[in-house]
């Protein structure tokens, strides 16, 4: 009986956090882009941190912004909102992030920058509630589209993502979908139990 009963909840344990993950995707079914030119037109692209190493931006981030530029120059967004860490002086991923699009062509009048944006959940709640969206593309891998879509969504901000996948990213690739299983669930733990408030600050509503 003790045995029944472990691998049962083994068997919970692991199925739970897939199913997290497979009603994360269906909810965005037919709403993630992969030619940037097939965008609709929408005011403000939100970049998601993926962390920045000697101040640098990591492959995955550097493509976040390459993904979000190339919606810029075709006139598919008018403004870049670059969400990141910044929890640390040493540590400044919206600032790594904003200084790429400068050097891709971006003018920094077109360019906001939320220092809070620890995570997705704190990157959606923010573009929210600081920045004033209401309606948004947002920039990411394929792997982490579902959860940061079904996130922004269901706080009210009408969103589509566009595909950064640009060039494979080895074992940092693979241990990122794997690690989406599980943060997909504490994303759903988040989103309708716990409902955490992140770092607040005045509003800067995106113009």
């Amino acid at each position: 009986m003790a045995r029944r009963i472990f691998i049962t909840a083994v068997v919970i344990a692991l199925a739970v956090p897939g199913l997290a993950r497979l009603v994360s995707a269906l909810k965005a079914q037919g709403l993630i882009y992969i030619n940037p030119a097939l965008v609709p037109h929408h005011h403000v692209a939100v970049v998601f941190g993926a962390g920045i190493h000697n101040g640098l931006p990591t492959p995955m981030l550097y493509d976040r912004v390459v993904a979000a530029v190339d919606l810029y120059r075709a006139g598919v967004v008018d403004k870049l909102l670059m969400s990141g860490d910044n929890s640390t002086i040493d540590y400044n991923e919206p600032e790594v992030m904003r200084r790429t699009a400068l050097n891709l062509g971006v003018p920094n009048r077109d360019i906001v920058l939320d220092y809070a944006g620890r995570n997705t959940y704190a990157t959606c709640y923010r573009a929210g509630a600081i920045f004033g969206l209401r309606d948004a593309i947002l920039v990411t891998q394929r792997f982490h589209l579902d959860r940061a879509l079904m996130t922004c969504n269901q706080m009210g901000i009408r969103a589509i993502g566009l595909v950064a996948d640009r060039r494979p990213y080895g074992a940092s690739g693979w241990w990122s979908n794997l690690r989406e299983v599980p943060a997909t669930l504490n994303a759903m733990v988040d989103l309708y139990v716990i409902k955490p408030l992140p770092v607040m600050g005045e509003q800067i509503v995106i113009k």
